[in-house]
């Protein structure tokens, strides 16, 4: 097997691929290139996502026949680890799994550090509430992120790499086996890459869903086989990390932007995006919008036009009150502030995080104080419990969000509010715990009249805290006594075709009744 294998299959099956892309109505042909159909795709910039839905992902010739392989074979025979390193260093990748930190800095460390073992890990504990855009990857076009794991290897001195993936994600994991399978039958993984001399292996670890082992530490630590907690950051990866050898820590995304940047340059990938954060980024758009799905846009779009332009505006009307950026651990940002542009230093500067791409949208029938308790809610039960701020703070701030939403809560639970997401930000040990109240934080900070008329109106707008709802029936009722007879627990009384009235201490907000009067003489506040 030579390198020259490559440029074989490429001319094998570049033109069949072409010609099966032009006989089918999802795809837009032009010239050599190729992007899925329709308004959602048009508007976007896809890199990571460049072969997602594209090509078939159990076969690895397709990829090749994309220019796969090329970039790894470009490293392996022209550029070696000091160019390879300098590439990424000036296209200014920053790491896509939330903290945004330099790939090409943190891989010229890991290199510089003298080592018989060094590790290459690929972070794909995904756990966002919402977000699939690694498993996405993974199950769409696992070679990218194969090849982008490779030339890192070979780039910091590794011979050895470990995609962490959780269990949840059967698919991916079975879309990788095969990929690592067929790309070792091509000499693109193993002994001796292509001739090269240069030796990678990759194994795949299994995580149990801990959303904490998304952390670096934790995730080493569950990789070497013990209970995934975080660790006090001593040393840095790149000094010590998986069994305390030099270890580099990127995730899916970061990795499937490698090949395409060392084979277009550095100058191609700064040329997308802004200043400081350059390229594209994947987001899982989700929640009260009409086009639902995976959008990748140059950094620097802002909010509107992913929301409006790609994601088609909020369905049925309503009125959009809110945009969740970066998970549980991310901010709710009002539509006033929708012409912010999607970045590391924008998000920031308003209170969100870009975190690893989720972005959930809500409209008037969201409640954001119950928004807040949902996230609130999911970290407390994903909290290690190692620190006490996590493990006890936030389960504080979750029963003060409880005790207003069910309308016992008073004013002053806003200011001890305050006092606790300063403190637990401020001395927890992990970026789970310092960032778990973000979603409190800016929730109060935009919507804090929701937080008043909980308290002082016993009023929830959205009419989604059941314990703050009323049911009353208007003078419109015809006493046909349906209601009366589908409430569970007889909470209606009422005379033939004379107005029935409901026994709010009775009344368990079922719906029951509002759902079945016919004449919709029941309404909801």
């Amino acid at each position: 097997m030579t390198n020259s294998i490559l440029a074989k299959i490429r001319e094998e099956e570049f033109s069949k691929f072409l010609e099966r892309a032009k006989k089918n109505d999802r795809f837009v042909v032009k010239g050599d290139k190729i992007r899925l159909s329709g308004d959602f795709y048009e508007k976007q910039h896809r890199i990571a996502l460049k072969n997602y839905e594209i090509i078939n992902p159990e076969r690895i010739e397709e990829y090749i026949a994309l220019g796969g392989y090329f970039s790894l074979e470009k490293v392996l025979f022209d550029l070696g680890s000091d160019k390879t390193i300098d590439i990424i260093k000036k296209s200014n990748l920053r790491g896509r799994g939330g903290a945004g930190f330099p790939a090409g800095r943190k891989w010229e460390s890991a290199a510089g550090v003298e080592s018989d073992v060094k590790y290459v890990i690929c972070n794909a504990d995904e756990g966002d509430p919402g977000a699939y855009m690694d498993r996405s990857i993974l199950e769409g076009d696992p070679h990218s992120v194969i090849e982008g794991m490779i030339i890192a290897g070979k780039s910091i001195g590794s011979n050895y790499g470990y995609v962490y993936v959780r269990a949840e994600y059967p698919k991916a994991v079975t879309m990788l086996k095969e990929a690592i399978k067929q790309a070792k039958s091509y000499n693109l993984l193993g002994e001796n890459i292509l001739g090269s001399g240069f030796d990678f292996d990759l194994k795949i670890r299994l995580g149990a869903g801990a959303f904490v082992c998304g952390e670096g530490t934790a995730l080493i630590q569950s990789i070497e086989g013990k209970r995934g907690m975080p660790q006090a950051k001593v040393y840095r990866t790149y000094e010590k990390g998986l069994f305390d050898k030099p270890t580099i820590i990127n995730n899916v995304e970061t990795f499937a932007n490698i090949a395409q940047i060392i084979e277009k340059g550095s100058d191609w990938f700064k040329s997308i995006g802004t200043e400081d954060s350059s390229g594209t980024k994947v987001f899982a758009l989700v929640g009260k919008v009409v086009n639902a799905g995976l959008v990748e846009v140059p950094m620097g779009t802002t909010i509107n036009e992913i929301v409006y332009e790609i994601g088609g505006g909020i369905p049925d009307g309503k009125k959009v009150k809110a945009v969740q950026t970066g998970g549980p651990s991310g901010g709710c940002i009002p539509p006033n502030l929708f012409d912010t542009k999607v970045d590391f230093i924008s998000l920031e500067e308003i209170g969100s995080i870009m975190g690893s791409g989720g972005m959930v949208v809500m409209d008037e029938d969201d409640c954001m104080v119950d928004i807040a308790k949902f996230f609130m809610d999911f970290t407390v039960d994903e909290s290690c419990g190692k620190c006490t701020p996590c493990r006890i703070g936030n389960k504080r701030v979750l029963e003060i969000l409880e005790k207003i939403t069910i309308g016992q809560g008073d004013m002053n639970d806003l200011d001890l509010l305050k006092d606790l997401c300063t403190v637990i930000t401020d001395s927890s040990l992990c970026g789970l715990g310092k960032t778990a109240t973000t979603p409190v934080i800016s929730s109060m900070h935009y919507f804090i009249d929701e937080y008043k008329e909980h308290i002082l109106e016993q009023k929830c707008r959205a009419s989604v805290c059941r314990d703050l709802l009323q049911y009353y029936v208007m003078y419109d009722c015809i006493g046909c006594g349906i209601c009366k007879r589908k409430c569970p627990v007889d909470a209606i009384t009422g005379s033939p075709k004379q107005r029935h009235e409901i026994n709010r201490e009775t009344c368990i907000k079922c719906n029951a009744c509002l759902d079945a009067c016919p004449v919709k003489a029941i309404i909801r506040k």
